[in-house]
């Protein structure tokens, strides 16, 4: 069987198939060491099991802001908390809502896979959702703008990104971030996912925000947390659901992954859930509760295709009478999209091993932020909220994922869920929870790379790494870096003018280089080659895109690497011959 696979992996890598997306034996120039079709299917796989939860989640969280449903705001009921035909029209968002998420991750996974060739998953954010749900709409269309308004700004950001997309302003925002801050983002993350994965709504459920302290430990079963979502002392750490999370889907993953077993994510994941399933269990994931009850209901139907009826194409275009609310929505989906899938998209492109380090840019940037941003007007009249690349997508590159075929599996894993929606939106929480606190861990490798030596590029990146996970937002975490950076830096700067020279940190040569002039200047691949007189410039050169070319000795290019100036890859030599 394996000398089967082992044949079918080599024949697809020297077909036009292994060429396009470069898998290991391609023969490209560029062609990515260790990647093989089995591999990638299984790492898609692996991917899609860590964010499948988000067919449910999202759904839940977006039908609470009441959807087109209107709610008659009578003076004793005003949100419609207890009314019956609104209970129904709510219903029947949320099984559109679940329709729609799995149809718009399908699509815009399967695209970032097959045009920007990443083994990065795309679908509705964690966050925005939130903020779209909770603060635009407001619980039952009772906040700042309405439903369709809201889709609106979230249809407009989209272009707006494209054209920032165009013009390469996104990607020079990704290159120019300093070095610390970059790998410290990495290591954020993997801390934000980490907190997700012990925390309860993806998670085991082993930590629980509370009222005196902002985290405390958790484990009971949720209907024994009080008001405020506490455990009380008695109770914790005695959740069975916790400890099946723990022991199968997190030891046992370590134990396949310490043993090198192909599939150890999706073995873990897959054995808890199949536990989990069956009824009057205490690990079921169906209680005989209200919920519990409708959940498997809806779980029974194995195969079911819910059209979308009330929530396509709603927008409201007459934005007149909301005109302060409407920009604060749109401004602030603007900047904290812009950040997060900045964040995503370029740890995920330095855990998978596609940065380049001369230029600090990863391969088909340009291409990934353009289907991420036409994504997010795609899935706005489809009714959700901002799409963005998903950090879970370490996941399936833990697995072995360095291709866009990743992706692609992941997003044919989705389009399938739209029709087995039912066994993919019953996927337990704890049965994932592990495998996001275990790619965290290896998220987090990149700590040793920062330059802990000059506080002036340390602290930055410490603020980075401690603000994501604790305001659980890879935007927050950003900001809080970039500013600090700033300030201290441009504080030293000053003090070092103003003194001529005499007041300057004693370290200060440990000072990692910056400077916003990075090889390969501003301009985007595509207005590089409009420039140099190519006719077909949107067409790059698949045997040489990505390629870095020779350095001379005497470069005065700053290089981030540990190579030495000058130093000549065997890819360099090859490309130099063929020129």
């Amino acid at each position: 069987m394996a000398s089967l696979i082992h044949k079918a992996n080599a024949a697809i890598a020297r077909s036009m198939v292994g060429k396009y997306f470069r898998l290991d034996g391609s023969g490209h120039l560029k062609e990515r060491k260790g990647s093989f079709f089995f591999t990638e299917l299984r790492a898609g796989l692996a991917t899609f099991f860590a964010m499948a939860y988000i067919i449910s989640v999202n759904a839940s969280i977006v039908s609470d802001s009441g959807g087109t449903c209107v709610c008659p705001g009578l003076e004793s009921d005003p949100v419609c908390n207890n009314d019956p035909q609104y209970d129904l029209c709510v219903l029947e968002v949320k099984r559109d809502l679940v329709t729609a998420t799995a149809a718009i991750s399908a699509l815009t996974s399967f695209c970032m896979g097959l045009f920007a060739n990443l083994p990065i998953a795309v679908a509705p954010g964690m966050g925005l959702n939130a903020y779209f749900a909770y603060t635009v709409v407001g619980f039952h269309g009772s906040g700042m703008v309405p439903y369709g308004v809201a889709l609106t700004a979230v249809f407009v950001e989209g272009f707006v990104f494209v054209f920032l997309t165009l013009i390469g302003l996104r990607q020079w925002l990704a290159r120019a971030i300093p070095a610390s801050i970059k790998l410290a983002t990495g290591v954020g993350i993997g801390l934000y996912l980490t907190i997700i994965g012990l925390a309860y709504s993806a998670g085991i459920g082993l930590v629980t925000g509370a009222k005196d302290t902002p985290l405390e430990l958790a484990g009971c079963i949720p209907s024994l947390q009080d008001e405020n979502g506490v455990c009380p002392g008695g109770v914790k750490m005695r959740n069975p659901t916790m400890w099946i999370g723990i022991f199968c889907g997190g030891i046992l993953t370590v134990m396949l992954m310490l043993y090198r077993v192909k599939g150890a994510i999706i073995i873990g994941i897959l054995l808890v859930s199949i536990i989990s399933w069956p009824r009057d269990t205490s690990v079921s994931y169906f209680p005989r509760t209200e919920s519990g009850n409708s959940a498997f209901d809806f779980f029974k139907q194995v195969v079911t295709f819910h059209p979308i009826s009330k929530i396509l194409a709603v927008q409201e275009w007459n934005v007149s009478e909301y005109g302060g609310q409407f920009g604060l929505a749109f401004i602030t989906f603007l900047y904290v999209d812009i950040l997060d899938t900045t964040g995503t998209l370029y740890s995920m492109a330095r855990f998978c091993g596609v940065i380049d380090e001369r230029t600090q840019d990863f391969e088909n940037s340009s291409i990934a932020y353009s289907v991420d941003a036409l994504g997010i007007s795609i899935g706005s009249l489809m009714g959700v909220p901002p799409v963005t690349a998903f950090i879970e997508s370490g996941a399936g590159i833990s697995e072995g994922g360095k291709t866009g075929l990743t992706a692609m599996f992941t997003g044919l894993c989705f389009f399938i869920s739209i029709f087995f929606a039912p066994i993919f939106a019953s996927i337990p929480p704890w049965a994932t929870g592990c495998t996001l606190v275990i790619v965290g861990s290896l998220m987090a490798t990149s700590a040793k790379d920062i330059n802990w030596r000059y506080m002036g590029d340390s602290i930055p990146a410490f603020l980075t790494i401690a603000v994501m996970p604790f305001t659980y937002s890879i935007a927050y975490g950003l900001l809080a870096g970039l500013c600090s950076y700033i300030l201290i830096n441009m504080l030293v700067f000053i003090m070092e003018k103003v003194s001529v020279g005499k007041i300057v940190p004693p370290n200060k040569d440990e000072k990692e280089h910056w400077t916003w002039r990075i090889p390969g200047g501003i301009r985007p691949p595509w207005m590089q080659r409009l420039a140099s007189g190519k006719r077909d410039f949107w067409r790059a050169d698949h045997e040489t895109d990505g390629v870095v070319e020779p350095q001379s000795p005497d470069s005065s290019v700053h290089n981030d690497s540990h190579e030495k100036p000058g130093f000549v890859t065997e890819a360099d030599k090859q490309f130099s011959k063929q020129l």
